[in-house]
């Protein structure tokens, strides 16, 4: 009762400090515990500024990362000195034993005599910074030096833990590739937010992106496609004599390279080998992989699969899968999980096991033998036995198996962990198996859907808005929380070109993700999410992330009044909006109709224009959509 108590106690405290103080505080990830002293002077970073740090290597190469990103914006060489006593106007990393904080938390203390952060061990120390960080003027993150000349730190108590040990982005370096370069420019974007897992798709139908040197040809051919741009999944298969020139992959030292930069920002990389399914990359390089051997190529986007919607299967046009039955698919399964295991410290490799066409598997001679050998009564148990005999390969080179969740489908290999990503109900079921589970589901984290109208977002085939993904919690009723490790958003990116676009698919809706999987779920609250929201796009100007605005775009509901007749209502995720419209072709601003109310949409008219302000000024996107598309999500003609 009192443990009960105490946390009623500490919320409400919490959300008042944090109420009163909006304002000037604005963190992502919300913080377990803040306090802020209103009455009390902060402490002002200067360039006399000193840093005392313990004698611990890591803690080390965390506070030279943070003074060196102090140093850009403030053109400060802050001095560093071991030790563990603090100095006058100094910043103090102490490591403690102390049992109040958890593993992976931080206690931070800010003054106007000093700041003390204060971890059990260097990756608290590390979090605890980029807390400190985001304390800071936005100009912080500036690439240059600012014209600021004072930065200030309100006065602060902060304790501070992560929920989940598992917290994750996916990003899909297969269907369009990301230099080493880029890969670190994301990872240090997510690290500003806590997150410490970067999963990599490295294998598609589009790609491979991962160097084998037991396999020359998996790069020599399978990291190369024809170049194609436009609509992902309608373009042209390669033509007669077109050369394959767009691609990449990474070499041995990339990836190492890679390991490196992730580790010293305590991210870990996962892997993902993505099998039996999703192979026309591997295929095109070793054709004899497939039950159907054929002239197999690197697909640049074009409908190899058939979805047909309504509760049907879908199917391939093309083979696309490894052979379950053929025994040098194992041998060459050996070679790749050697090279990525010794690649790879983490203890995890995910082996994909997802969308696996086996329209050709149920004609093919070599299935039916294998399963009348094995007596497996269906192609479930199929891709079962070739789930389990992956899994038998990664175990063998010292690691983890994971894979999406239809590796539950005909028996899940026994050591094998889930990530969840057709809703909750596959981790559901996995965990209540007493198996582990990271949270990926498509309906709140697939992070490569529209993030608004499909009038005005780059065109994708389902929806998923900020505030959808913000209601999104991990950790289900019902269910034991030790197997729910964590969760992620995923970035599939057939339709993003390029790390301008990737950003702006993964901004804000990862800040969402962010607080979901390290806040207390009882601190989380939509209307004090927005402001921050807002703060951090300040950063993200200032530091040149592309971002998304979605959330201040109306939202359009369309409803039928009779067979020619349409009703138009609009929202917006946040509040205090006002939304302006037009259906003369004109372009809507303040002095335009407001929106009170349903419209009904004049029949003659063609298009409709809409735009959000606040405080008679512009926030929202201009957005124009047809009267016909209108007519159209009804099913009028």
């Amino acid at each position: 009762m009192r443990k009960i108590l105490f946390t009623l106690i500490s919320t409400l405290v919490f959300m008042t400090a944090f109420s009163q103080s909006a304002t000037k505080i604005a963190l992502i990830p919300l913080p377990a515990s803040l306090v802020v002293n209103e009455k009390q002077p902060g402490f002002n970073l200067t360039a006399a500024t000193v840093l005392v740090v313990p004698d611990n290597a890591e803690v080390k190469k965390a506070v030279a990362l943070f003074a060196q990103q102090i140093e850009t914006p403030t053109g400060y060489k802050l001095k560093t000195i071991s030790g563990n006593k603090a100095l006058p106007k100094s910043i103090l990393f102490s490591l403690s034993n102390d049992a109040s904080i958890p593993d992976d938390g931080y206690k931070l203390k800010t003054a106007a005599a000093g700041i003390t952060l204060t971890a059990k061990n260097p990756a608290g120390i590390f979090y605890g910074i980029q807390t400190l960080l985001q304390l800071l003027p936005a100009d912080i993150v500036s690439k240059s030096k600012s014209t600021l000349k004072s930065w200030p730190i309100p006065a602060v108590a902060i304790e501070d833990y992560p929920r989940f040990g598992w917290r994750g982005l996916m990003l899909d370096v297969t269907r369009h590739f990301f230099t080493v370069d880029q890969v670190k420019d994301y990872i240090d974007q997510m690290v500003k937010y806590k997150f410490n897992m970067l999963h990599l798709h490295l294998v598609d139908d589009q790609g491979w992106r991962i160097e084998i040197k037991s396999l020359p040809k998996l790069t020599e051919v399978g990291a190369w496609r024809v170049p194609r741009v436009g609509r992902f999944g309608t373009f042209l298969k390669p033509q007669p004599g077109e050369k394959a020139t767009y691609g990449g992959f990474y070499t041995h030292e990339d990836i190492k390279e890679l390991v490196r930069y992730a580790a010293d920002r305590y991210i870990n990389i996962l892997p993902e080998i993505d099998i039996p399914g999703h192979s026309l990359a591997a295929l095109a390089s070793y054709p004899d992989l497939s039950c159907t051997p054929d002239n197999y190529y690197v697909s640049p986007g074009d409908p190899f699969m058939i979805w047909p919607g309504g509760g049907q299967h879908f199917y391939g046009v093309i083979d696309n899968t490894l052979c379950p039955a053929n025994e040098k698919v194992y041998v060459f399964l050996d070679k790749v999980f050697t090279e990525v295991a010794q690649l790879f410290p983490f203890a995890y490799i995910h082996m994909g096991g997802d969308e696996t066409a086996r329209n050709f598997w149920e004609k093919n001679e070599q299935i039916k033998e294998l399963m009348k050998k094995e007596n497996l009564k269906d192609l479930d148990e199929v891709q079962s036995y070739f789930v389990k005999r992956v899994e038998k390969i990664i175990s063998s080179k010292g690691k983890r198996m994971i894979g999406w969740d239809e590796i539950l489908q005909g028996g899940l290999a026994e050591n094998a962990a889930v990530m969840s990503w057709r809703g909750m109900k596959g981790g559901i079921d996995a965990a209540k198996m007493g198996h582990e589970v990271v949270m990926s589901p498509t309906d709140f984290v697939y992070i490569d859907y529209m993030q608004g109208d499909a009038c005005i977002e780059p065109p994708v085939y389902a929806s998923l808005r900020l505030k959808k993904t913000y209601q999104f919690e991990p950790l289900p009723d019902g269910v034991d929380p030790k197997f729910i490790k964590g969760g992620q958003a995923n970035l599939w990116t057939e339709q993003v070109y390029n790390m301008r676009h990737a950003e702006y698919m993964t901004w804000p809706r990862a800040f969402a993700v962010a607080e979901a999987l390290w806040s207390k779920k009882e601190n989380r609250d939509w209307n004090s999410f927005v402001p921050r929201v807002e703060a951090q796009f300040e950063r993200f100007n200032k530091a040149e992330i592309k971002y998304a605005p979605s959330m201040y775009d109306p939202i359009i509901n369309v409803s039928k009044i009779d067979s020619n007749t349409v009703k138009v209502k609009l929202e917006t995720e946040v509040d205090g909006l006002s939304i302006y419209y037009s259906f003369d072709n004109s372009f809507p601003d303040n002095f335009y109709p407001a929106y009170k109310e349903a419209i009904t949409v004049p029949n003659e008219a063609s298009t409709m224009k809409m735009i959000t302000y606040r405080n008679n000024k512009p926030i929202g996107r201009m957005m124009t959509i047809t009267v016909d598309e209108l007519r159209k999500r009804v099913g009028l003609k």
